[in-house]
């Protein structure tokens, strides 16, 4: 009689390894993507930060031609890398360009990564 107890638990508990195996590999999958999402995010961020300082310092060399021809040129770097320039203003003999570069971290995710950027003339600060 003990026999057949013994094989009745044996083949109730068979599978369990299979169960916790497969949790653990979900587990890792989505610590994967969290990580990938993390990822995309942050050279998000790293792509629009670069579209938006060479975008100002392009146009700052064109202050001098007045916001129409500052912003024509700081919106076609910051375009060239793969950005949108969605603002570009002038302070004095500064221009402050702000880029924003689109992001799908996950899938059927959108985000947008924007960042602002002021290039001008050196200044003396010993003043």
């Amino acid at each position: 009689m003990t026999v057949a107890r013994s094989s009745r638990q044996t083949a109730a508990e068979r599978g369990g390894a299979t169960v916790c195996l497969l949790a653990i590999g979900l587990v890792f999958v989505l610590v994967g993507m969290f990580g990938a999402a993390l990822g995309a995010a942050r050279c998000a961020r790293h792509q629009a930060r670069n579209a938006a300082d060479f975008g100002a310092l392009a146009g700052a060399g064109r202050v001098l031609d007045g916001v129409e021809g500052a912003c024509a040129r700081a919106a076609e770097l910051v375009a060239a890398n793969g950005g949108r320039m969605t603002g570009c203003r002038i302070d004095g003999l500064d221009l402050i360009v702000t880029a924003r570069v689109r992001v799908e971290p996950l899938p059927g995710l959108t985000r947008d990564a924007t960042a602002t950027s002021r290039a001008g003339p050196a200044r003396d600060t010993d003043g």
